[in-house]
């Protein structure tokens, strides 16, 4: 059974923003990447952060639940020559099932929140190497201008906006630190994100919360309507907003 990410698949894939290269930077340095590690991409989507990350090891599992998402990813990865990634359907509440070797490292980019985390970071405890770890990515994004919150009120009804601002990471923080992985570390680095107007509406296309098999035969009239808006609001058609993105390293404390 598809989730709702179905037909926001193409869209997430094509319009998320990648996360810094510092990050990846980071994760070589933290867990020592020289291309014989094993990582699971765990709620992978189209391996926004696996892809990358796949170049500094041997092999990166990426599960997400979603078919469509797996598409996406194994076309970019055909694309980019990305041959050491297996594309697996699963979710994080069956890591056991997924029959993995030994893991080195777990990357979780923008999922963690919508997972059972306690379980998973118990699933996790049994298929990382003793010196693995987990690293939760987590975006946290200034506000589009009010007009994108406004039109997506009037198609999807009060109290949907875009509502990116919420930060996870706190709570990240909270549940590894009462895990077995409990040395606990968060870095974060902050930018500047310039998007054109085709940007703007092709992220609202991808979230669960507007996704276009949501919007159904609403969702041309949608994408029309936040143009003129965004337009209206700045007719340059270049909107500017600040990007947060933190990675929390949690490792097993040493003995």
């Amino acid at each position: 059974m598809s989730t709702p990410y179905a037909s926001a698949a193409p869209y997430y894939a094509r319009y998320r923003p990648p996360y810094p290269a510092e990050l990846y930077a980071l994760l070589a340095d933290r867990f020592a990447l020289d291309g014989s590690q094993t990582v699971l991409d765990l709620g992978a989507g189209p391996g926004t952060v696996g892809l990358p990350l796949a170049p500094l090891v041997e092999q990166v599992y990426a599960v997400d639940p979603e078919p469509a998402m797996l598409a996406e990813g194994c076309a970019l990865a055909e694309e980019q020559g990305r041959g050491n990634i297996s594309w697996l359907r699963g979710d994080a509440g069956g890591i056991g099932r997924l029959c993995l070797p030994r893991i080195d490292l777990c990357v979780i980019g923008d999922a963690f929140h919508r997972m059972d985390r306690e379980r998973v970071v118990a699933d996790l405890d049994a298929v990382l190497a003793p010196r693995g770890g987990i690293a939760v990515v987590t975006s946290l994004a200034a506000a589009w201008p009010a007009v994108v919150d406004e039109v997506r009120a009037r198609f999807l009804g009060p109290g949907t906006g875009t509502g990116e601002g919420t930060d996870h990471v706190r709570d990240a923080e909270d549940q590894l630190a009462k895990s077995e992985f409990s040395r606990v570390e968060t870095t974060r680095w902050e930018r500047s994100a310039r998007c054109t107007v085709d940007q703007v509406i092709g992220l609202q296309f991808a979230r669960a919360s507007s996704h276009p098999t949501l919007l159904g035969d609403r969702k041309d009239a949608f994408a029309s309507e936040l143009r003129r808006a965004l337009l209206d609001h700045d007719p340059g058609g270049t909107y500017t907003r600040t990007v947060t993105v933190a990675v929390t390293v949690a490792t097993r404390p040493r003995r």
